[in-house]
């Protein structure tokens, strides 16, 4: 059966802070200013409290109140009596001979999801997920097999980047030595059908006093839900990947069944009016190689005309096999053919190398591999 995918919330009332540590103390790992400012109040403190818990929670990583050295210690013990900094667990932590990393984490309700970091010469990516499973059934996808389970909270997304923060040694926020550079959420799940949650995390992750991650380093992936994309540009002005994998309806409507709610028709028109589009910053159209389905010379050139008046850049991505998967990748030959195709209609167009397959941390792979260890593939 189709698991249909629940609609974004609209207007929601502000949720409650996140679990914490399963003995009713709520983890502030994922609280806004605002919420930071409340608990302070609740406290009997004086307003500027709330910038320091700020300063020690999301520029300098801290994970104990008794670390915080700047605040008194009687108010330190009232925060550790009612609140907890707890981030998710790393249930389980992969290095691949790339040097790609994948962790699972695991949620106080038992729950999983994988993140990866990606080294590279220039940049570190981290991709973290929105969701635990998904409910998208994208069918080259072998995420997309796993049934969705629930929304990831705004503490459990930015966890995700303090967990590898903390791996990685990437504390305090200054560190010009940093090696997560950029975030992507294309990790489990579509991020538009968590939007709040994305938001408000979104919101913790780009600010200078905090995390302090680039607006132009944050990229969000959707498969086109296109109602929320405007509201995303607005709000958040992030920049946007866009899963499309196919030009023409019917053969998206088997590979991504979003497309039989929203057609290319009407998510095009959603790109061109996300908000702070440009030459200069481009939508990433993410395009993955299909042997026989998506890969031919017209499919190239079809490519290339619906795309000619938005400003683009095409992912072209080798897919990435999974245990009973039901697509071959292109050859490098087709996907060579196909490049030039998009390159000669004035395209920006790369492949992307895949990485980490040897741990099944490349697009597509998360969250198979503990799967598979469970049932002893």
């Amino acid at each position: 059966m189709e698991i249909v995918a629940p609609a974004p919330q609209e207007n929601p009332e502000p949720p409650p802070f996140p679990a914490g540590d399963g003995a009713g103390r709520p983890t502030l790992v994922g609280a806004d200013r605002a919420r930071l400012a409340e608990v302070v109040r609740d406290l009997g403190e004086k307003p500027f409290r709330a910038r320091q818990l700020w300063h020690w929670i999301y520029h300098r990583g801290v994970r104990d109140f008794e670390e915080m050295t700047s605040i008194s210690r009687p108010v330190r013990a009232k925060l550790a009596e009612r609140y907890t900094l707890v981030r998710p667990v790393p249930a389980e932590a992969q290095v691949s001979t790339d040097g790609t990393r994948k962790w699972l984490l695991r949620f106080p309700d038992a729950s999983e999801a994988e993140m990866v970091f990606i080294p590279e010469e220039d940049r570190g990516t981290l991709c973290i997920s929105s969701q635990v499973g998904c409910t998208l059934n994208c069918r080259f996808c072998h995420t997309g097999t796993q049934p969705w389970v629930r929304n990831l909270d705004a503490g459990e997304i930015v966890g995700q980047l303090m967990l590898a923060r903390d791996a990685l040694g990437d504390w305090p926020s200054a560190n010009e030595d940093r090696h997560i550079t950029n975030i992507v959420m294309m990790g489990m799940g579509e991020p538009l059908y968590n939007y709040d949650n994305v938001a408000r995390a979104a919101g913790i992750l780009i600010d200078g006093d905090g995390i302090a991650i680039s607006r132009r380093k944050l990229t969000l992936s959707t498969a086109g839900v296109v109602p929320v994309m405007q509201r995303c540009g607005e709000e958040l002005g992030v920049n946007l990947a866009v899963s499309l994998h196919a030009v023409t309806d019917a053969i998206r409507d088997e590979i991504v069944p979003l497309n039989r709610r929203y057609p290319i028709a009407d998510l095009l028109d959603a790109c061109r009016n996300y908000g702070g589009i440009n030459n200069a910053r481009r939508i990433t159209f993410e395009y993955v190689m299909l042997k026989g389905v998506n890969d031919s010379d017209a499919d190239a050139r079809e490519l290339v005309r619906l795309l000619k008046d938005i400003p683009a850049k095409i992912n072209l991505i080798p897919f990435n096999p999974w245990p009973g998967a039901p697509y071959e990748c292109s050859s490098r030959n087709r996907i060579r053919a196909f490049t030039t195709i998009c390159l000669d209609g004035g395209l920006t167009c790369t492949v992307r190398t895949p990485r980490g397959r040897d741990i099944m941390a490349a697009c597509g792979q998360l969250k198979s591999a503990s799967e598979r260890k469970r049932a002893g593939v």
